[in-house]
């Protein structure tokens, strides 16, 4: 019942997130770029929930997203897959009660994800390279998703922690000899 709870508050998320994305940041944009909020989301499943989950909620929203707004299936899948990869990785080797660990960690994450979606449309539909003005959207979708972590930090550490009790519970097996 637990598990179920938090996948209900998962998928509530992402269609929370999926409505942001579209429709309320399409009229907040810094020079036309948008945040990719999804990479943070993704990261922090990967986080505090762990690799499995993360990994595989980013392969299905990354995939969902594909085939609702994408031009090809199964590359945002792919990228975000790793994100939820990666935040386990992070969560073993960092804190996540550090806020400037968190910052970097979501900059580093929107990074990988924008230059392999980059060189994956270059490569797949021989789009011409553009490094300035590909490096200009990097830096400006890399401040607006830090400045969505700052804002929001709080809740989605309480959250977070939330969602890890209900799916990293501690199984202790106790023998008495």
């Amino acid at each position: 019942m637990k598990k179920f709870k938090g996948i209900l508050i998962i998928v509530i998320l992402f269609l929370i997130i999926y409505f942001l994305q579209i429709n309320f940041f399409s009229w907040f944009t810094i020079r036309g770029i948008k945040p990719n909020i999804f990479i943070i989301l993704v990261l922090f499943l990967g986080l505090f929930v762990g690799k499995k989950v993360g990994g595989i909620c980013g392969l299905i929203f990354g995939i969902i997203l594909d085939i609702l707004i994408g031009k090809s299936i199964g590359f945002t899948g792919i990228f975000l897959g790793a994100i939820g990869l990666l935040g386990e990785y992070f969560d073993k080797n960092f804190s996540k009660d550090s806020r400037v660990t968190i910052i970097l960690m979501t900059a580093g994450a929107t990074a990988i994800f924008e230059i392999g979606m980059y060189i994956v449309n270059i490569l797949k539909f021989h789009i011409e390279l553009e490094i300035v003005a590909f490096l200009i959207i990097l830096l400006l979708e890399i401040i607006y998703n830090i400045f969505l972590v700052i804002i929001f930090y709080p809740g989605m550490k309480k959250l977070g922690y939330y969602l890890e009790n209900i799916f990293k519970s501690k199984k202790i097996l106790t023998r008495y000899f």
